[in-house]
């Protein structure tokens, strides 16, 4: 399952990519709010439930938006089992996918382009976690560090 969230300076771009995935990408998503803009609401919150969901199963994935991403990969690497990274560029959605088997991509709706938003969204989303022992090495220590 794929999850979307954002808070007040992210909605916009959150609207623009689940019109995108839906329809460019053909992927079912779901969108854990909010459902309207409310300048005065708190990422905290669409962050903590968005990054409950992804970690319920692993083979989910999740988006979030803010201002500058920072607030809500925060949050998200704070509950157990995430493992958020930011999307400043399209090679490091890859990378964060790749070698790392990121399950939260983190994204500025401040700083980001509409399409440049996109083509980070499609690496992520288009990129697998490689195995390599070293990497599954270090996952396992950051998930040790959980415990």
């Amino acid at each position: 399952m794929l999850y979307i969230a954002s808070d007040h300076r992210g909605y916009q771009l959150k609207k623009y990519l689940l019109t995108y995935i839906k329809t460019q990408l053909n992927r079912a998503i779901t969108d854990l709010g909010p459902k309207k803009y409310d300048k005065t609401d708190d990422f905290t919150k669409y962050s903590i439930v968005l990054s409950k969901k992804v970690v319920a199963k692993k083979t989910n994935l999740g988006i979030l938006i803010c201002g500058t991403g920072h607030g809500v990969c925060m949050v998200a690497n704070k509950i157990k089992g995430g493992r958020a990274i930011l999307g400043y560029s399209i090679e490091a959605a890859e990378r964060g996918r790749q070698h790392e088997d990121a399950n939260v991509l983190c994204l500025a709706g401040d700083y980001l382009s509409n399409e440049h938003a996109k083509a980070i969204v499609k690496k992520f989303l288009e990129t697998k976690f490689d195995g390599l022992e070293r990497r599954v090495r270090r996952n396992q220590v950051i998930a040790d560090l959980e415990k």
